[in-house]
């Protein structure tokens, strides 16, 4: 498929209105077990992406989405900035204007890695790659009505970490007072992989 300038420019209003939409949510699962904050921090970063959204979306994919990751680095602050900004700038490395399935789902593997190399995390840690994972799962193995399926596995993935105990990030300083609470980034994760389905819809 190819992703056009129009489509670009829609797929990062689409993810930015999401996670800016949500922000009050994930701040209040973040005040749960972290700083409180990641509402707040998500939604500065996304409203850069998107008063950016027209000169982002006018260079090709690669470099509109490093463009991503470099506004998510400077603005979101905190663990998430880093972490969201090294998964778009590694998909910008990978990624040209006509892509495939098959290709989305390798340079989403690799952004994966690139993320767990980043964070020194890993599966079953209560992060943002408890719903990465599984998602590419589903990528990698197609099929009929794909958006759907990604949207439900990132849903019911983020659901997965309420019973975790965490182990990496600021909630990990929690121990057993971890569990019972879903994990902020795990939410913002699913949020941004529903609004991207949204997008995929489109194409038919």
């Amino acid at each position: 498929m190819m992703i056009d300038q129009r489509t670009r420019k829609r797929l990062f209003e689409t993810v930015a209105n999401r996670v800016i939409a949500s922000a009050d949510e994930l701040t209040d699962l973040d005040r749960a077990i972290g700083d409180g904050d990641h509402g707040t921090n998500m939604r500065r970063g996304f409203e850069a992406v998107l008063a950016a959204a027209d000169e982002l979306s006018a260079k090709s994919l690669g470099d509109s989405l490093k463009g991503v990751g470099t506004t998510l680095v400077m603005k979101v602050g905190g663990a998430s900035g880093p972490l969201y900004g090294t998964l778009f700038l590694s998909l910008g490395k990978s990624l040209a204007d006509e892509v495939s399935r098959e290709q989305v789902a390798d340079a989403f593997a690799s952004a994966i890695d690139a993320v767990k190399a980043r964070g020194k995390s890993d599966v079953g840690q209560k992060t943002m790659l408890d719903v990465f994972c599984p998602v590419l799962g589903v990528l990698r193995a197609g099929g009929d009505d794909l958006p759907g399926r990604l949207k439900v596995t990132a849903k019911l993935a983020a659901e997965k970490t309420i019973p975790m105990r965490a182990i990496r990030g600021r909630a990990s300083f929690l121990g057993e007072r971890s569990i019972g609470h879903m994990d902020p980034g795990a939410r913002s994760s699913a949020l941004i992989v529903d609004a991207v389905a949204d997008v995929m819809e489109g194409f038919g």
